[in-house]
């Protein structure tokens, strides 16, 4: 299948549509199937749901960075889609086009489930 997001004003992603791969065998095929099937003329862009922080997740080749996400923006100069950010504190990842808190996450966060709480500006475990 693959994903394309619609680009608004600002850049903002305002939506995500799934269509068949025989629909988008190149991405421009995709947004002229876009345009004919729905009268649609506003951007559309592919965008990869595999990859994250511009990784591939099953080894591939990363897409854009991350995959879009509403409320998120594409950035033009970097090709790349950026996350919304989820707290005035978090900072932006160069590297990845991602928002990062201020603190890491902490060293047992493997076996313990904790939140970003920005009243404190620190993690805190999910339910105290």
């Amino acid at each position: 299948m693959a994903h394309f997001a619609k680009i608004g004003k600002g850049n903002v992603v305002e939506d995500i549509i799934v269509i068949s791969n025989e629909d988008a065998l190149t991405e421009q095929a995709g947004k002229d199937f876009i345009k004919r099937t729905y009268n649609d003329n506003s951007l559309w862009l592919q965008t990869s749901y595999n990859t994250k922080a511009g990784v591939h997740l099953l080894g591939g080749t990363p897409f854009r960075m991350n995959y879009a996400e509403i409320d998120g923006t594409y950035d033009e100069g970097r090709d790349a889609f950026i996350p919304f950010k989820e707290f005035p504190s978090f900072v932006f990842d160069e590297e990845t086009c991602t928002w990062n808190p201020p603190i890491d996450l902490p060293s047992d966060s493997d076996t313990v489930k904790y939140v970003w709480d920005e009243v404190v500006m620190n993690w805190r475990v999910y339910g105290s």
